[in-house]
């Protein structure tokens, strides 16, 4: 049975610069960081790659390879592309919104998604990180048995040949 989520790994440019942005920034504490030279089944991995993990309150991390040998496009992700969302309270998502202006980087939002309030930042790696946080009294928005999510998944996969042939 899967317990929970341990960490998320991405790519990033350089380990210094990622760094900033997630532990000064964001405020997740680098709990652990490892050298790899060559890998478990003996690949070598040239100049070597180091890997970072930033620990979230719940004991998960968000984890990021830099590998300055081996080849990689890094792009202004698209929010439908990949974007990492991370929960906080309300009154944080307004600190860190007026953090983040402050400090002139870019913020989308606040967006009202209306189970939960977000905005936006980029990291140095091109990555859309999303903070959020839960509006109280919609908790049910996420509950399978009154959402009907199934449901509209099913109707999605009905009829999106329609809706693209239509397009």
């Amino acid at each position: 049975m899967i317990k929970g989520l341990h960490h998320n790994a991405y790519r990033c440019r350089d380990s210094e610069e990622t760094r900033k942005f997630y532990e000064e920034f964001l405020g997740l504490p680098l709990v652990h960081t490892l050298r790899i030279d060559e890998t478990k089944t003996g690949r070598k991995t040239g100049p070597g790659v180091l890997h970072t993990f930033y620990q979230l309150d719940d004991g998960s991390c968000l984890a990021f390879f830099e590998a300055p040998g081996m080849p990689f496009a890094f792009k202004e992700q698209h929010d439908f592309d990949l974007h990492i969302a991370l929960e906080v309270s309300p009154e944080h998502l307004d600190q860190m919104f007026a953090k983040g202006k402050k400090e002139g980087r870019e913020v989308r939002g606040v967006s009202d998604h209306h189970f939960i309030r977000s905005i936006y930042f980029r990291d140095p790696n091109g990555y859309v990180i999303e903070l959020t946080a839960k509006v109280p009294g919609r908790e049910s928005t996420m509950d399978p048995t009154k959402n009907r999510a199934r449901d509209m998944l099913n109707d999605w996969q009905d009829n999106k040949s329609k809706t693209a042939k239509a397009a």
